[in-house]
């Protein structure tokens, strides 16, 4: 049983990113043969054209997994690009794929909609996103509750070769992690998320960090006017780190009234220090060891590439390469 899934290294990672997905990788590692994780830099390239960047932002994904609690040990971690045969295995997906499939899928339908370039990288990035699966015999992929199309176009890219050249392909389910958090933005305007620049880093500096907490927008009401935390995005982001008692608390208090979003403020930002004060210091160590997390990427790549290539092999053979 096989759990696979990617990260893009697209920025630094921010609270969404961890409570939405980091958080069930480091719950699902439980041996370097069953849980295969990457950093999607093939991926990242349909958005980050400067060499330098995309390397230090590889690095730095590396780094923040790790710092973060994903255990070598008990999981594979490597960079996508470290594994060619990646490539060969989307160039054969693509020529089974049918036209149909690609264009409806969002992310393109969505450019297009906007009247903004759509490549042909982002045109065909579901069968990367297939082959990334594919590449490694993936029986489960750890995704949210609204992605699970992504896992069904996979399954339909797997199928449309399997019905062309015989059963080759494992076909992967998708694992709803039914407790990723809904990370809300700071503004309050929708998900945490670096296109609507409304996120705090994980790894930002605490100065920083402050700074962003005291400013999330609320409401004007009286302070002495009572509230409802359900839906409220100030009382979402502290249940993050809170207790369940300290939440319990924090609703009550917002029910009854008489207290100001400044004083929830202030303690956010002392939950979320304390909460990620030992993945800061262990992040802290990694940054002066970069050779060492190379060391890791590279290993993680060498256990990848060995499963690869035997799929790949077996897809080859069923196609008459």
């Amino acid at each position: 049983m096989r759990i696979l899934s990617g990260i893009q290294p697209t920025g630094r990672f921010h609270w969404g990113n961890y409570f939405g997905a980091i958080r069930q990788y480091i719950a699902l590692q439980n041996g370097k043969e069953s849980a295969f994780y990457f950093i999607a830099n093939l991926h990242a390239l349909t958005t980050i054209r400067d060499k330098k960047q995309l390397e230090q932002n590889t690095l730095d994904a590396a780094l923040d997994l790790l710092a973060l609690g994903l255990d070598p040990n008990q999981a594979t971690l490597f960079v996508q690009s470290d594994v060619p045969e990646i490539s060969e295995l989307c160039w054969i997906l693509m020529t089974t794929t049918p036209m149909g499939l690609l264009e409806k899928c969002h992310a393109y339908k969505d450019k297009k909609a906007k009247g903004l370039t759509a490549h042909a990288g982002l045109f065909t990035y579901p069968v990367l996103m297939a082959a990334d699966i594919l590449l490694y015999d993936s029986n489960l992929v750890p995704v949210g509750e609204d992605q699970d199309q992504h896992i069904e176009v996979c399954r339909d890219i797997a199928g449309a070769f399997n019905h062309t050249y015989g059963e080759t392909f494992v076909l992967p389910k998708a694992h709803i992690v039914q407790d990723a958090a809904k990370v809300p933005g700071l503004d309050g305007g929708g998900k945490m998320s670096k296109s609507y620049n409304n996120t705090v880093e994980v790894f930002e500096s605490l100065n920083v960090q402050k700074k962003k907490i005291m400013g999330i927008t609320t409401d004007s009401r009286p302070m002495e006017e009572p509230k409802d935390p359900v839906g409220d995005h100030l009382f979402a982001l502290y249940s993050l780190f809170a207790s369940a008692e300290q939440t319990a608390m924090l609703a009550d208090t917002y029910r009854r009234g008489n207290f100001g979003y400044g004083n929830v403020k202030k303690e956010l930002v002392v939950l979320a220090e304390q909460f990620f004060a030992e993945a800061r210091s262990r992040r802290e160590e990694l940054s002066a060891k970069p050779d060492e997390v190379r060391a890791v990427l590279a290993t993680g790549a060498a256990t990848a590439r060995k499963k690869a290539d035997e799929v790949l092999q077996r897809v080859k053979n069923a196609c008459g390469l």
